[in-house]
């Protein structure tokens, strides 16, 4: 029998792995790993019938109030519903598996208590992100989601790169997030709930008749929401944090940056998809944002060469195919695909995380005839890169179909055109990938590998076969089915299976892998002579765009110079002269210091003075004899009566 305490305990227990691990980890040692793996194992056998009980009709859901907004009663409580319990399923199990195999990658660090004190820090906040029943407390957990990705990507802070790549995504996300905080709060003056179950309610009700409502407020809400999703599922303009966050252990980018948090701003989509259908001028700019990132970051990830990168790449590419599918109305695609790329991208990165522990590079031009030293490695590699790249009957197959499906369905032959150009593209760098890496001949005679522990290519096993079957549900034979079960939240449209679709998924994917081969293993020169050919369209992808030097020229310099100046950076001497600059720059820095002096320090040493003046008449009074503290009454008692008796 399922309870409310059991739910509860879901996302409690890692954090009370957070509590120990970070008060005792130096006495603990090696031992903090079992315990973030143990809660972690627990809370996963706790969801787990938690999850079946909801798919087979259940519905859980409980509320407390947390404080009042004037005569609004804010409420906390957890939502198990059809899609909570997809993605409780989902978390609870890869997120166990990454744990376990860090155990073995992380071995031997200085800081290895820390480490897995913050993985059970994000899963807490994770799974409470996934049950909440309200914006407030899963935007709390949304952040503290963005606290554990800034301390795990600078985890070795000792690096300037980790260090500036953990900056970097912090606050790039935070312009998203301040998005979708107000995106919630424009919500909350429109519809006066951050309820998902209320706020469906009123989105569906009256049978979408929406003319009581305020649809502009909701349209400025969907779109602050949004920015959200752009924010932490790295969707263009604001992917650029993504590639620079694997500077962070891969463990770190198998849970956070691939499988979970990245995620989750789909999910938000998801759970606010009543609030996307009720606005429909919304779902075209969705659909614009997820095809033009799940393009562009797949055409990056042709010319890249460390392995992360790549990996990296594709995550933003996938995650713009999910993001697309919700723009065109496809919450089941987009839902499905969500769920079996964490399997096989989470295989993907604890692969090439098995592969730098074995070789101890990343670039994938310094690999070569891997096979046969890391054979586990490379055979459930390869099957996340068929998972991935959409060849039957692995489950990126089903997924990637429904969303092609979608765009088919919908009479959006440009999007779909666009996702399979995409797809053909995955199927070419994944594979670009393994044939450099797995097989030819070693090009780096310094490169000793071998095979990872088993500690580390048990789970890779784990998710290889979670690679393989976590598309049943979405496959032709249970697509009435799939179809019923997630469309739970709001009617959308359903579209056939179709064989021209699938066809066409198939064939740019047998095309891509084939291409690859001849390109990296028979004729090595053509990749050459290829960039030679298109020289402008190479150094676009290997230059990413050229997306960081534009905001390092356009937004990061300006900022820094505004800063300079605002608190007096003074390089204003010039050969013994002054510039016009320095001496506007020295006159601002006067003024500065003239209203640090006089407005504010002397706000503050005023508030000072005054608090110490009322003090020393006040410690006078407080002398501690009763006898003075009665005549202090009497005296008030007669002052009181004399007030009176002058009003009277």
């Amino acid at each position: 029998m399922v309870t409310s305490d059991q739910i509860l305990l879901v996302p409690s227990l890692p954090f009370l792995a957070f509590v120990v691990n970070i008060l005792a980890g130096r006495w603990l040692k090696n031992r903090a790993a079992w315990l973030s793996i143990a809660t972690s194992s627990v809370a996963c056998v706790i969801a787990l019938p938690v999850c079946w009980a909801v798919f087979r009709g259940a519905h859980f859901a409980h509320q407390g109030t947390w404080l009042m907004l004037g005569t609004t009663p804010l409420k906390f409580g957890y939502l198990m519903d059809p899609l909570s319990a997809t993605l409780l399923f989902m978390v609870t199990i890869v997120g166990t598996l990454i744990q376990v195999y860090a155990a073995g990658y992380m071995h031997g660090d200085p800081r290895y208590s820390r480490f897995f004190a913050y993985v059970s820090l994000f899963m807490a906040a994770m799974l409470t992100l996934v049950i909440s029943d309200n914006y407030l407390l899963f935007f709390m957990s949304w952040e503290i989601m963005g606290l554990c990705s800034y301390l795990l990507i600078g985890f070795y802070f000792e690096k300037a790169s980790a260090a500036n790549a953990s900056l970097k995504a912090f606050l790039t996300t935070r312009i998203g997030d301040v998005g979708f905080l107000l995106g919630f709060l424009t919500l909350f003056a429109a519809i006066g709930t951050l309820n998902f179950a209320e706020m469906n309610t009123i989105m569906t009700g009256a049978h979408g008749n929406h003319a009581i409502l305020n649809m502009a407020l909701l349209t400025m809400a969907a779109l602050l929401i949004f920015c959200g999703t752009i924010g932490k599922s790295a969707q263009f303009p604001l992917h650029v944090w993504l590639p620079d966050a694997m500077e962070g252990p891969t463990p770190v980018s198998a849970l956070i940056h691939a499988a979970t948090m990245v995620a989750a701003g789909v999910f938000l989509v998801a759970r606010s998809f009543t609030l996307f259908m009720a606005v429909p001028n919304i779902l075209p700019i969705v659909t614009a944002i997820g095809t033009i990132t799940a393009f562009m970051a797949a055409f990056i990830a042709l010319t890249q060469n460390d392995i992360k990168r790549v990996l990296a790449y594709s995550t933003i590419s996938q995650l713009g195919y999910m993001v697309t599918a919700m723009g065109l109305s496809g919450l089941g695609a987009g839902t499905f695909h969500l769920i079996t790329h964490a399997f096989f991208k989470a295989l993907l990165f604890l692969g090439a995380g098995s592969v730098i522990h074995g070789t101890h590079v990343q670039d994938i031009r310094e690999m070569g005839g891997l096979f046969k030293k890391m054979p586990q490695t490379a055979t459930t590699f390869i099957i996340a890169s068929l998972a991935l790249a959409g060849i039957p009957p692995l489950s990126g197959f089903w997924s990637k179909d429904e969303i092609l499906l979608a765009a088919f369905g919908s009479g959006n032959f440009l999007v779909f055109g666009i996702l399979l150009l995409t797809a053909f593209m995955t199927a070419f760098y994944m594979f670009r990938l393994i044939f450099l890496t797995f097989f030819g001949t070693a090009r780096n005679a310094k490169v000793h590998a071998h095979e990872s522990p088993a500690l580390m290519t048990v789970p890779l096993w784990c998710l290889a076969l979670g690679s393989i079957v976590i598309g049943i549900p979405g496959s032709p034979f249970m697509h009435h089915w799939f179809q019923k079960f997630i469309a739970h939240m709001v009617h959308y449209p359903e579209y056939e299976p179709s064989a021209l679709v699938m066809a066409c998924s198939i064939a740019v994917a047998v095309v891509g892998i084939a291409l690859a081969g001849v390109i990296y293993l028979k004729q090595k020169h053509w990749a050459a002579a290829v960039a030679k050919s298109f020289p402008s369209f190479y150094r676009l992808s290997f230059n990413k765009f050229y997306f960081d030097e534009f905001y390092s020229a356009y937004i990061v310099k300006p900022f820094q110079g505004l800063g300079r100046v605002l608190f007096g950076f003074d390089e204003t001497v010039i050969d013994g002269t002054v510039n016009n600059a320095g001496r506007a720059t020295m006159f601002l820095s006067s003024v500065k210091q003239w209203i640090d002096t006089y407005i504010v320090d002397g706000t503050v040493n005023f508030m000072g003075t005054s608090v110490y003046f009322l003090n020393s008449i006040t410690k006078r009074i407080q002398t501690g004899f009763v006898q003075n503290y009665l005549l202090i009454v009497f005296l008030g008692v007669l002052a009181f009566l004399a007030f009176e008796l002058k009003l009277t």
